[in-house]
């Protein structure tokens, strides 16, 4: 039984919405441009919008079964919200805010412990008596999360929680975020049109256009293929490996990873041997050779297959080549005249030269 089962349809005006998926937990990611029906869909999960048709499940529990007459109110769903702005009360101090959201939870379940866990998971301890006014825009967001948690929801939805915030304060929030995916056991679906931050926080992934689901699946498998529409083709398309510190070379500055395509070496980590991280690699900083190369200074060189040839762009410009390394796919971005001229097919034995690794860890 999976963790959450979604399929509904609705019809918003001249908008239809038609979607069908299913996820494990951890954090499932709706990606898609404005418009594409991310909002409507977590505000149906929420009881805020009644369907026309579907049926709604999470962790075995039916919120919503049009054919059965089901339709559990929106304060009976334990469905935590965490809006783009945080909505805090402004007259409340920071721990009223919190304790706020624990005067919601069900009374056999509001332990003593739990503000002690939310405030070390959130690190906003020492932010108990100040003022929301008082606080930056990174701070008010993990407040808001911490009140949506102890409310204790069997569900955590996310609307495009990051997406007021400057670079920095998105910075600053994000490994609080994946703190909250890894070791809360709350499943997350979040709202999101960024490919990085689907990139680096996503377990699941479900892509909507024009209120469809055009591709659903594992965030690794979906971002590594080039024909996903509104996804291979965005600036920052790549491809997402998990990855394992062998070792580090500190007189080289470097630290060498273990990833199902193969090692790579990158900018030296503070984190001990062992620990297990995410890496993502840009199509665009992906080279493919034909041959063996020698004498190149890029130290991270992996040798594959082409397992698919992507569509051109809209423009004509360039495509995206999957490469199979291993079992794990590389995502690689040519203009078509390289492409041409290299005559790639499936199954032709490619060398893939990567420029650079991006580490979505400290």
């Amino acid at each position: 039984m999976s963790a959450i089962e979604i399929a509904v349809e609705h019809r918003l005006g001249a908008f239809r919405l038609e979607a069908d998926f299913a996820s494990d937990g951890g954090l499932t990611a709706l990606f898609g441009r404005s418009g594409s029906g991310k909002t409507s869909l977590v505000n149906i999960v929420a009881g805020l919008i009644r369907p026309q048709r579907g049926r709604v499940v999470i962790g075995g529990r039916v919120l919503l079964d049009s054919e059965r007459g089901i339709f559990v109110p929106k304060h009976r769903r334990r469905i935590g919200y965490v809006f783009q702005e945080a909505r805090l009360f402004p007259h409340l101090t920071v721990r009223q805010n919190l304790l706020y959201g624990h005067w919601f939870a069900p009374r056999a379940e509001a332990g003593g412990s739990d503000l002690a866990g939310v405030l070390d998971l959130l690190g906003i301890g020492h932010l108990l008596q100040r003022q929301p006014g008082s606080l930056s825009g990174g701070e008010k967001q993990r407040v808001a999360i911490g009140r949506a948690l102890l409310a204790k929801p069997r569900l955590l939805l996310m609307d495009e929680p990051l997406a007021s915030l400057d670079e920095a304060r998105k910075a600053e929030i994000l490994p609080y975020i994946e703190r909250l995916r890894d070791g809360f056991g709350i499943p997350i679906v979040y709202v999101s049109h960024s490919v990085a931050e689907v990139a680096r926080l996503a377990t699941d992934l479900v892509v909507l256009d024009q209120g469809k689901v055009t591709a659903s699946g594992t965030a690794i498998e979906l971002m590594s293929r080039p024909d996903v529409p509104g996804l291979s083709a965005a600036p920052e398309a790549g491809s997402v490996l998990d990855a394992r510190i062998l070792h580090h070379e500190p007189g080289h500055g470097l630290t060498v990873l273990e990833t199902q395509a193969g090692p790579l070496q990158v900018a030296q980590r503070s984190l001990p041997a062992g620990s297990r991280l995410r890496v993502r690699v840009l199509a665009s900083d992906v080279l493919i050779s034909l041959k063996p190369l020698e004498g190149i200074s890029a130290l991270n060189v992996l040798s594959g297959t082409v397992a698919v040839v992507g569509a051109p762009h809209d423009d004509g410009s360039a495509l995206e080549i999957g490469i199979d390394c291993n079992g794990a796919r590389l995502l690689a971005r040519l203009t078509t005249k390289s492409a041409e001229h290299l005559g790639l097919k499936p199954g032709d034995r490619v060398f893939a030269v990567i420029k650079s690794v991006s580490i979505d860890a400290a």
